[in-house]
């Protein structure tokens, strides 16, 4: 895999090679449950294992994210987040995949998962963690699928905030959109039948939903939870707060009728 460097909010540029290992992003975690990259530094660091150096399209691949401390020595202890030890998020290069899966704890630090990447190209992945006693913490990695990657998918701004997803009509509402100032996001759900609310939302993953949110150029994350937890529609409220203008693709995650579903929107930061 070629080097390739990401830079996360104000943190120590990090260069990414091989299916190995990075040390490149730190989250930290605030009143409103936002998981961020950020300028914190923290004392654990994440070694990075794939079964093969360049995967291939729709085939198998495991993935082995090691957490260790600052001198090497497995760290062995996690809080339960969200009712997993550890969040996955991958992400295509140009933002057109999406997925949120959970790696199972192994002992010794090591987190394991099998799972496949849709295309050739590059993929970028974001581990969450919170070591016992510590910090939410999230470690990136970046991976090179073998062949011709598709054209990149150029990010459009949504105008019209508003979604059909699985038979709901899903919009997206802001009180404001700046940068570096705190924003609430409420996703309104409504049946795209009858027009009725949507009041039957089910915990997904211990919260009404969760949402990830991802500058442009992939450098900037945040992992935000809701603010009302335990909401069952037809609103689904959030707050977080975007680093820097430009785009971010937002993608709302939710569960209904016992199957997950996943919203996404792009929105423009001025």
């Amino acid at each position: 895999m070629r080097g390739l460097v990401f830079v996360i909010i104000l943190a120590v540029a990090v260069a990414l090679s091989g299916c190995g290992k990075t040390t490149s992003d730190h989250n930290s975690h605030n009143s409103h449950e936002v998981e961020r990259a950020d300028s914190a530094t923290d004392n654990t660091e994440a070694v990075w294992t794939l079964s093969a150096d360049h995967p291939s399209p729709n085939a198998d691949v495991t993935i082995k994210v090691k957490i260790q401390d600052d001198s090497g020595k497995p760290v062995e202890q996690f809080d339960i987040n969200h009712e997993k030890k550890m969040h996955l998020i991958i992400v295509s290069k140009d933002l057109s995949y999406f997925d949120h899966i959970h790696p199972e704890y192994q002992d010794n630090g090591e987190f394991t998962i099998t799972t496949q990447l849709p295309n050739a190209g590059e993929f970028k992945m974001f581990a969450d963690y919170i070591p016992s006693g510590g910090k939410a913490t999230t470690k990136s990695n970046v991976v090179t699928v073998q062949g011709t990657a598709p054209a990149a998918e150029t990010l459009v701004p949504d105008l019209e905030k508003e979604q059909m997803i699985d038979g709901k009509k899903v919009s997206l509402d802001f009180d404001s959109l700046q940068a570096n100032k705190e924003v609430n996001m409420t996703f309104h759900m409504t049946d795209a039948q009858t027009n009725k609310p949507v009041t039957d939302l089910q915990p997904y993953l211990g919260a009404v939903g969760h949402v990830v949110i991802l500058s442009e150029d992939a450098e900037n994350y945040l992992h935000v939870h809701p603010t009302e937890e335990k909401a069952k529609g037809p609103d689904a409220k959030f707050m977080t707060s975007f680093p820097s203008s430009g785009n971010y693709k937002i993608w709302g995650q939710f569960k209904q009728n016992g199957k997950t579903f996943i919203v996404p929107f792009v929105v423009n930061i001025p």
